[in-house]
C-alpha cells in the first residue's frame, strides 16, 4: 500500500481456508463471475459491522450449509486487480460441522494440500498458497 492509500479504498474480503486433515476446502467460481473457472478458498465479502470470524460463519453457513468455529488469523492481502482491489482477510479454521455442499450452485471439493498446485487461483490466491507452505 502506498503511503496515499488506505484500507477503505478495498472491498474487504473474508476468505476461509477450511481444513480437514490434510486436505482443504475449495469451490469453483462460476460463469457469471468474475475468474470464472478459477478454484478459490470459499468467503466473502465483509458487512458493515462484522469482524471477519463473523463473516467467515455467516459466508460458510450461506455458500457452503455448515457451521464453522474458531476461525485464527493467517494473511493478509492487499491486492490491485485491473478494475478493483481487494483487501483479503485470510483465516483458518478445522473446526465444522455438517459437509460442506455448493449451496449456490458452484462445486466444491475437498483437495490434498499437495495438489493445491495443480488448480488454477485468481492471482491474489498465489499469497495464500505460500502461507500455507506451499
Amino acid at each position: 500500500m502506498t503511503d496515499n492509500q488506505t484500507k477503505n479504498e478495498f472491498i474487504h474480503i473474508a476468505v476461509g481456508v477450511l481444513k480437514q486433515a490434510n486436505q482443504v476446502c475449495l469451490s469453483l467460481r462460476q460463469k457469471h463471475q468474475s475468474h470464472a473457472d478459477c478454484w478459490e478458498f470459499p468467503g466473502g465479502k465483509i458487512e458493515a459491522g462484522e469482524t471477519v470470524q463473523q463473516a467467515l460463519q455467516r459466508e460458510f453457513s450461506e455458500e457452503l450449509a455448515i457451521v464453522t468455529h474458531n476461525w485464527q488469523p493467517l494473511i493478509e492481502i492487499p491486492w490491485h486487480y485491473q478494475k478493483v482491489s481487494v483487501y483479503l482477510h485470510v483465516y483458518q479454521s478445522d473446526e465444522f460441522s455438517g459437509e460442506p455442499v455448493g449451496n449456490e450452485g458452484q462445486q466444491v471439493k475437498w483437495v490434498d494440500m499437495e495438489r493445491l498446485v495443480d488448480y488454477q487461483f485468481p492471482a491474489a490466491n498465489q499469497k495464500i498458497l505460500t502461507a500455507l507452505g506451499l
